[in-house]
């Protein structure tokens, strides 16, 4: 049973939607009547173990595997039937990706900017805003070969989104990248995801999506058991808050019990924990109260569900039975 794990089907609009894919491989089925969506404007995580069908699921997303049966929608374009149109408006980075070594930053994307169909008298100019954008502008006249492997990797992805897609898919983009660079890496996805495009990041390794995913897709054995928006990611869901003060304040709790959309309200000491409804514009009006009242605030965030958890929530309702 597919679990939602925080927007129900009705509040989500889909940038993509995969509807009853089945893929087979000639000795086995790899993916099992697969429904889902992702979500516009969202960094989704694709998680799972090795062998789960992370990447068959990708490559059918992308239309480089044709499925058994069912389909793909890219906002109603059905990515098999149409993959041209599809891919002008998708980026796809592999888990293992190949540069032309010999050739500079420059080349490379003015290479691939034609592949993609790009006006060759904008060329230059699409090229200058990948490098911008990668933050690789200051190497564009070194061999990419020379790159560091987070620079290669900055590279490969600027190939992806030179022409500004909207759809971007990433497996495994953090392999063998140092802490430095996967600290960069997630600092640079949701840069891009704030500049409008939406995101499919597959890893097996949950500590590196953590930072940065809004929703989650949980597929094991070919299936998936859990997919949804992360709870405290959406901006207009309920949420829970904690609020730290400097001190305790004796009016803490009727500022708080006096403000629209506040409940399940416990307070210890200088701590408040409370769910409050109303999205980001009553989240707004919250702290502004709270100042305006004088409460000296230390500390003000929000409990987002973790990735980690929210996965291992999953695998025990899969050995309960209940996958």
């Amino acid at each position: 049973m597919i679990e939602s794990l925080g927007v129900a089907v009705t509040d989500v609009d889909p940038i993509i939607r995969v509807e009853n894919l089945v893929f087979e491989y000639p000795t086995k089925r790899a993916l099992f009547d697969i429904d889902v969506t992702v979500r516009r404007g969202s960094i989704t995580a694709l998680v799972g173990p090795n062998g789960a069908g992370k990447t068959t699921l990708i490559r059918c997303m992308v239309a480089l595997q044709e499925p058994f049966s069912g389909r793909v929608l890219l906002d109603g374009i059905d990515v098999h039937k149409h993959p041209r149109e599809a891919h002008k408006r998708m980026g796809y980075l592999p888990d293992f990706y190949g540069l032309y070594e010999h050739l500079t930053v420059r080349q490379c994307l003015t290479y691939v900017a034609w592949i993609q169909g790009a006006d060759p008298l904008k060329t230059g100019t699409l090229v200058e805003a990948a490098a911008e954008r990668l933050n690789i502008t200051d190497r564009l006249n070194e061999k990419s070969g020379a790159l560091s492997r987070g620079l290669k990797q900055r590279l490969a992805i600027a190939q992806a989104v030179i022409h500004e897609p909207e759809f971007l898919i990433l497996d495994e983009p953090a392999s063998g990248l140092d802490p430095d660079a996967r600290y960069q890496l997630s600092k640079l996805l949701v840069q891009l995801c704030d500049g409008g495009m939406t995101l499919v990041v597959s890893s097996h390794i949950l500590a590196e999506l953590e930072d940065y995913a809004t929703d989650v897709i949980v597929i094991r054995d070919g299936k998936i058991v859990s997919a949804g928006a992360l709870a405290g990611t959406s901006p207009n869901e309920a949420r829970r808050l904690i609020i730290t003060l400097t001190e305790p304040r004796d009016n803490l709790e009727a500022v708080l019990g006096g403000i629209d959309g506040v409940s399940a309200l416990h307070i210890e000491n200088r701590v408040a924990r409370l769910r409050l409804s109303g999205g980001d514009a009553a989240q707004e009006t919250l702290l502004r109260t709270l100042f305006d009242a004088g409460l000296p605030v230390l500390e003000f965030k929000v409990e987002t569900e973790r990735l980690r958890d929210t996965y291992m929530a999953t695998l025990s309702g899969v050995e309960d039975g209940k996958g």
